[in-house]
């Protein structure tokens, strides 16, 4: 993309970098004020029938995920204008859904100045290895890269494993206020939940909060895979990377069904927010539907992103994603073509 096209596109989206006070705690009222009369809900429905506390419970995993949206604009200093009025509330929405801010911001920074780039993988992203990479790894990391990428590991024990444990501890080298502010988030966690348990009975918590963690967290975690990991999607090396491309061609636009778009907070327009994370969640269809260039981002729908599944490494020289199967059969026909070169080596030295 031409540098005169790229200055156009940032100039046309930033208009829509600007936050609206009272549209931020129209959203808090009507994202938080929900989720906790839910969660009241499916206590109170668990003297009636577990079946009718589980929809209570999925709907509210949904309110976390909004909630989720609003700790992600705080990260990103989008949400209010000031930097204060965001640190508290996305402390606050942090104990929500179990993120340490300081910690969470850092990585997600990085995450933001590095994706697609494949010399700057590994802080804040999944796990994507080439296919060059793959071959050329060791059993063990084979075995562990499968692991990883299978989706029952991923979907079924990775909400329990990143939210559960990773972000209960300081990444190396974190700096005396991140460090400080995860500790406050688990002060504030383990007070939370004792008080909840103390307060309606600890095998009660246990089949509201369980089930509403995990739900939240595997939905966390799909939204941000799918994100990235999309037929026709960006990766290049440093030195052909580029920002606005990685935004545009490597951020999908997750086209959901209304409700769905709403309770995720627009988030499926993640190539406005890559391009800008300025952008507030409640401007990011604003800026998509009034910049055309934007508009012609990959789209994915529910179904098409289910495809996703079957991505694992990533081929450089076909710019795609291809599958464990996939692999097999390159190494085939690369055996058979070395088979048939040595063949030929063989019959002329005969000769």
């Amino acid at each position: 993309m031409h540098q005169s096209n790229i200055a156009q596109l940032k100039k046309n989206v930033a208009p829509f970098e600007k936050t609206d006070t009272k549209s931020s705690i129209r959203q808090m009222i009507n994202t938080i004020v929900p989720l906790l009369f839910l969660w009241y809900g499916a206590y109170l429905s668990l003297s009636v029938s577990y079946w009718l506390t589980l929809p209570l419970v999925i709907i509210t995993a949904g309110f976390v995920i909004r909630t989720f949206i609003i700790f992600h604009d705080c990260c990103h200093q989008s949400f209010f204008k000031s930097r204060r009025a965001n640190d508290i509330l996305g402390t606050i929405t942090g104990v929500i859904t179990c993120v340490p801010y300081e910690q969470w911001k850092q990585s997600h920074s990085i995450h933001h100045a590095t994706s697609s780039n494949l010399d700057k993988r590994g802080v804040g992203d999944i796990w994507i290895l080439t296919v060059d990479e793959y071959l050329a790894a060791p059993l063990w990391r084979k075995i562990a890269y499968r692991i990883y990428r299978n989706p029952l590991v991923m979907f079924g024990i990775g909400p329990f494993f990143v939210f559960a444990l990773q972000y209960r501890f300081n990444r190396k080298g974190a700096r005396r206020k991140e460090r400080l502010n995860t500790y406050l988030t688990n002060v504030l966690l383990v007070g939370l939940y004792a008080l909840l348990a103390w307060a309606i009975g600890w095998q009660a918590f246990l089949l509201i909060q369980v089930p509403v963690f995990f739900i939240s967290g595997l939905l966390g975690i799909w939204l941000f895979y799918v994100q990235h990991q999309f037929e026709d999607s960006y990766f290049e090396n440093e030195e052909e990377w580029s920002y606005v491309k990685a935004a545009v061609e490597g951020s999908s636009y997750y086209k959901l069904p209304r409700v769905l778009q709403w309770i995720t907070g627009n988030i499926g327009f993640h190539h406005v927010h890559h391009l800008s994370p300025k952008v507030p969640n409640y401007n990011l269809e604003k800026a998509h539907n009034g910049t055309p260039p934007l508009q012609m981002a990959t789209t994915i729908t529910l179904s098409s992103s289910l495809k996703s599944l079957s991505f694992r490494l990533w081929d450089e020289e076909r710019k795609q994603f291809v599958s464990f199967k996939e692999i097999k059969q390159i190494q085939a026909s690369t055996g058979a073509i070395m088979d048939a070169l040595h063949s030929q080596k063989t019959s002329l030295e005969g000769k």
